[in-house]
């Protein structure tokens, strides 16, 4: 007989790390925990009453090793510049599929890179299985189909929308979401994709778009897989990305008075939002809107259903995004998603 598939989430002692974790045993998927401290990743494994591996990622044959058995990856320790690319290696070289849920480009343009290893491999490298990219690639699929020959993209992100009533003192980020997106946070400067290349700004793009909240909102061009993901699924040549202006981004935050991430109530307060714009070439524009849960509740959501569906044998090998791997309606599987044609 098969042994059963099984899923290891690595970095599992962190805020995303437990709600992954739980979300993935309460949905019946055989789950390893794992990650960097051994008492730690120990006692959590004790607790949920699942095994538990402690490795660091520093010894490519200790990695391998550690995916003795395992089925699929999801990693969620961040900052993933120092966990990602040690985890794909191990993931090709043992033949264990590889998912994360990284907001960080350069991790994407990593996975990217590794597509024809992976695919000789027959595995799937998919970054961005959270919150960022599954919405963002989902619409910006959807709407690709609703034009003839799309040749440009904008897709525009808003993380909160709630009332100032609800959206007062309330907590959006976990601590290691603040240290990932602040790590190197100047390394990469304003990205754009120009007629299929990555292009540098000297300074970021301003644009208004309306998410259905209260008119046009002014929005910020940023440094986004999206760039990576959207190019790959639907071959757009041109693609820029927005986060709405004036959004409370985890910057200059002070750690030690923060709490782990936000409370369970937190979590359910207002939405999440992306709004994609496609330009045929003969000009015609469409618009749609994708309306979702907040962020780690959405992730921890979408991380498990992608990594159900791999454990179960629905992937393609090589470098996918969401919606190359299962089409747009991937963002839909998720309870409480909707799209909108504008």
């Amino acid at each position: 007989m098969a042994a059963t598939p099984r899923l290891l989430v690595y970095g599992a002692t962190g805020y995303t790390g437990k709600l992954v974790a739980r979300h993935a045993q309460q949905s019946g998927l055989d789950v390893v925990v794992a990650g960097r401290n051994r008492e730690r990743i120990t006692a959590l494994g004790e607790k949920l009453g699942l095994e538990s591996r402690a490795f660091a990622l520093d010894d490519p044959e200790i990695v391998r090793a550690a995916l003795d058995g395992i089925t699929v990856v999801l990693n969620v320790a961040g900052p993933f510049r120092h966990t990602a690319r040690p985890l794909m290696d191990a993931g090709i070289a043992a033949g264990v599929h590889y998912l994360d849920t990284t907001a960080e480009y350069d991790i994407f343009a990593a996975a990217r890179s590794r597509h024809v290893e992976a695919q000789a491999a027959g595995v799937m490298i998919m970054s961005g299985a959270g919150w960022d990219v599954v919405p963002s690639d989902s619409v910006a699929a959807h709407t690709a189909a609703r034009v003839t020959d799309p040749v440009s993209l904008r897709l525009a992100l808003k993380l909160l929308s709630a009332t100032p009533e609800e959206a007062a003192g309330l907590n959006l980020f976990s601590r290691g979401s603040i240290v990932s997106a602040t790590e190197g946070i100047g390394d990469l400067g304003v990205l754009v994709r120009t007629d299929g290349d990555i292009v540098t700004l000297k300074e970021p793009k301003v644009a208004s778009f309306d998410f259905g909240d209260s008119g046009p909102e002014e929005a910020v061009s940023a440094a986004m897989g999206d760039l990576v993901t959207s190019h790959f699924a639907t071959g757009i040549p041109s693609i820029e990305v927005y986060v709405q202006a004036g959004q409370p981004l985890p910057i200059d935050l002070d750690l030690s008075a923060l709490p782990d991430g936000p409370t369970a109530e937190e979590r359910e307060v207002g939405r999440s939002k992306v709004v994609a714009e496609v330009t045929g070439r003969d000009g015609r524009v469409a618009r749609s809107l994708i309306d979702t849960p907040t962020g780690y509740r959405f992730t921890q959501l979408s991380s498990v259903e992608i990594a159900r569906r791999v454990l179960a044998g629905s992937f393609a090998p090589g470098f996918q995004s969401p919606s190359s791997a299962y089409g747009p309606e991937i963002a839909l599987a998720i309870a409480d998603t909707q799209i909108k044609d504008l």
